[in-house]
């Protein structure tokens, strides 16, 4: 039975255009409550940068409601029931989430919500297609991407979603909310914005961030992710196909940390590809676009089926593989991590990640084979230090990108993903542009050279380091391991 008031709960969605759960939220009452929880569970692994973009992202959707939106700290389970009592919402709308913590956390939200009689209502998802809805015909998930991508065309999705910030009226945030309820946290309006931002962000300790972040970050919320992928769809997609491997060229649609946090819904730009006025896009460039959405969902739906493949290898077998450590092993990955393994183009890509919180695809491909190949190190050590530094860093993604580089992940070829790390530099990036951007000590090393800086007359530049390992000799180390993998199977 509807009331007059509803809460939306806003989490990986934070938008109000093609909003599934908002729109859900104005069929239920005609007025919500806004409401986000800052959840200890999420934000302490998060790292310093996606904080400080979370906070940004608070502060642009406050703004687009007006002032309106309450930030709570606390577990969920207590909060989200609280402040439903408080505002006498019966329903409280959110977008599905199909992660380990998340789907555990609704389910005990839920659970609370029901003891006062209310009910948690969820609908539509961060992705084009919930995890868990495109299966074979004999009812079960996909495990290898490229009939998974098939199945997902042949699926479809829904149009965008006709919402925006006059969908509902929108509540004034209570003031006073009693325990068992955490202090809330008002953003606040616009004129009062930067009172508001500061308790905020004492609230949740990200003071601390901007000392322990130095990453140059794209500029936060909903009205940025139009803009930059308006500026993609109208500039870069037409050559989307070729120059997205180039990390020198701006060639990919730096989106991804805006759909990370919802900002914008990947079937708002599905929708944009199929406009036929967008008739200037080739079909080849806007498939390969739609291709790496698809990724994206086929990620996401392999951890909602498979939830331990975020620690462990989807790949039982590779349980076998060998890893080294001591003390020669962490000198290693130190190197790697700081960018200093003597390979130019993963030690740009390591250096980048720090930079900008970001790094382009094919780099961390790269980057990745080289800690797991030629150093025989863990995936999920690698994996772990993205998500500590990436903006964009999203579980699903993150971990089985690393998975698919390591060969234990859901379509398994290790044999053929031992990247030569100069072989790679030097086809992406052949006029050494993209190294010379984020490796200091090599800027005045002119073209293609700058990928073999060990064999310049009298070897590197000051400064900068040989090879930390023989990448040859590494790489048949790697196939004598993958063989122990081949023989326990």
């Amino acid at each position: 039975m509807p009331t007059d008031t509803a809460v939306l709960w806003f989490r990986r969605d934070l938008r109000l255009a093609d909003h599934p759960a908002l729109l859900a939220a104005a069929d239920a009452a005609p007025r919500a409550l806004a409401l986000f929880v800052l959840d200890a569970r999420l934000l302490t692994p998060s790292g310093a940068a996606r904080r400080i973009f979370l906070a940004g992202c608070l502060r642009e959707l406050d703004a687009a409601l007006g002032g309106r939106l309450l930030v709570c700290r606390g577990d969920p389970a207590r909060v989200v029931p609280g402040v439903a009592r408080q505002v006498g919402a019966r329903t409280v709308h959110v977008s599905t989430d199909a992660g380990p913590y998340g789907r555990a956390r609704d389910e005990r939200v839920a659970a609370a919500l029901a003891a006062d009689g209310g009910e948690l209502v969820r609908t539509g998802s961060p992705y084009a297609v919930t995890p868990g809805r495109v299966r074979k015909a004999d009812g079960l998930p996909y495990r290898v991407f490229t009939p998974f991508q098939r199945a997902w065309l042949a699926h479809g999705w829904r149009a965008p979603a006709a919402t925006g910030t006059d969908t509902l009226d929108w509540l004034d945030p209570p003031t006073g909310l009693a325990t068992p309820l955490p202090g809330p946290v008002p953003l606040g309006s616009a004129d009062r914005a930067d009172r508001a931002a500061d308790r905020a962000h004492r609230a949740v300790d990200w003071t601390a961030d901007w000392a322990d972040c130095a990453a140059d970050l794209p500029a936060p919320g909903e009205a940025a992710a139009l803009r930059a992928w308006a500026a993609f769809r109208d500039g870069a997609l037409a050559d989307y196909e070729r120059a997205r491997d180039h990390p020198a060229k701006p060639g990919t649609s730096r989106l991804s940390a805006y759909l990370r946090f919802g900002c914008v819904h990947p079937r708002t730009l599905l929708a944009d590809l199929a406009n036929p006025d967008r008739a200037e896009v080739p079909e080849s460039a806007a498939g390969t676009f739609r291709a790496e959405l698809a990724w994206r969902d086929f990620y996401a739906d392999v951890l909602g089926h498979h939830p331990r493949t975020a620690r462990h290898n989807a790949d039982r077998r590779f349980d076998a593989l060998p890893w080294d450590d001591g003390a020669e092993s962490e000198r290693l990955f130190t190197a790697w991590c700081e960018g200093r393994t003597g390979y130019p183009v993963v030690d740009a890509g390591m250096r980048q990640l720090r930079a900008e919180g970001w790094m382009h695809n094919r780099v961390r491909m790269i980057v990745a084979s080289f800690l797991v190949k030629d150093l025989h190190l863990p995936w999920w050590r690698g994996a772990r230090h993205f998500m500590r530094y990436l903006v964009d860093g999203d579980l699903a993604s993150n971990q089985h990108g690393w998975q698919w580089t390591a060969g234990s992940g859901t379509d398994a070829a290790p044999y053929f993903r031992i990247f030569n790390p100069t072989s790679q530099g030097e086809r992406f990036d052949p006029d050494g542009g993209y190294v010379r951007r984020y490796v200091a000590e090599l800027r005045e090393v002119p073209g293609k050279a700058v990928h073999q800086p060990w064999r310049l007359p009298g070897g590197p530049p000051p400064g900068y380091p040989e090879p930390i390992v023989d990448h040859a000799a590494e790489r048949l180390e790697a196939l004598a391991r993958y063989e122990l993998v081949k023989a326990s199977g």
